[in-house]
């Protein structure tokens, strides 16, 4: 994989020309930056902008009026890559609070390592109805420790109206939901995004997580997808890179609250 290339082609296709990431959402360009704007539960942020240092205060500070009006906190998300080069401390400048940085890794779905399997006795079943919904979030919970109403929104909103575009899946042991992950899938683009991949703490270190990477890697092949992105955390990037992803880049998400 052409690790330039396939960063030009995520920021074009998943960023510069974004699709809404939900029925209820929009994609919209203003000057020089696309955000998408949606429901108060979902997603509304910054997903490109092509500033420098003589537009990027004015662009943030019409962002920042546009999404208080709408009574919506947001995020701008930031790559490392992005110019100005100082736009984090603009943003933080402006009243935004930084989160975790995350690794943007990329695979070729062709040549990633596609052979893990689940451990012995965990099987993975899919999530089909708003009950898988509800497995999923309550592991999404006890796993990060992190309130998953937003989670559970979006995925019922997902398999109602754009079923094509969410695959979830759980790992069960019996019948004990002790891992989760979902993947989401770009029509029209040759990406699918690995999210979630949350695991009990006392079911880590088994192999389930590079299982389900596996699982779902299987599976946009299958449907066509050349691409796999994840935003990794330090904890999944080495095991993502044992499997053939390469990191391209890093992602901070910055978050305005009005």
């Amino acid at each position: 994989m052409d690790h330039a290339e396939a960063l030009a082609l995520y920021d074009r296709e998943m960023r510069e020309n974004a699709r809404p990431d939900g029925p209820d959402a929009r994609v919209e360009r203003t000057g020089r930056v696309v955000r998408q704007v949606a429901g108060p539960l979902d997603w509304n942020g910054i997903l490109w902008s092509g500033l420098d240092g003589s537009d990027a205060d004015a662009a943030i500070a019409e962002q920042v009026a546009h999404f208080s009006r709408l009574g919506h906190e947001f995020e701008w998300k930031a790559y490392a890559h992005d110019r100005p080069a100082d736009l984090g401390d603009r943003l933080l400048a402006a009243g935004f609070t930084a989160e975790p940085t995350e690794t943007l890794m990329i695979g070729e779905a062709a040549e990633l390592d596609l052979g893990a399997r689940e451990p012995d006795g965990v099987r993975v079943v899919p999530v089909t109805d708003a009950h898988g919904i509800d497995l999923v979030v309550d592991v999404h919970e006890k796993a990060f420790g992190t309130d998953g109403s937003r989670l559970r929104h979006r995925m019922r909103a997902q398999l109602a109206g754009t079923p094509d575009t969410i695959l979830a899946v759980l790992a069960l042991a019996g019948d004990e939901p002790v891992s989760a992950a979902r993947m989401e899938l770009v029509p029209g683009t040759g990406f699918a995004g690995l999210w979630g991949g949350g695991t009990l703490p006392a079911w880590r270190g088994r192999g389930i997580y590079r299982s389900l990477v596996a699982h779902r890697a299987r599976a946009a092949m299958s449907r066509g997808y050349r691409y796999l992105q994840v935003d990794a955390s330090d904890q999944s990037r080495p095991i993502l890179e044992r499997l053939g992803f390469a990191p391209l880049t890093t992602t901070t998400p910055y978050v305005y609250t009005p």
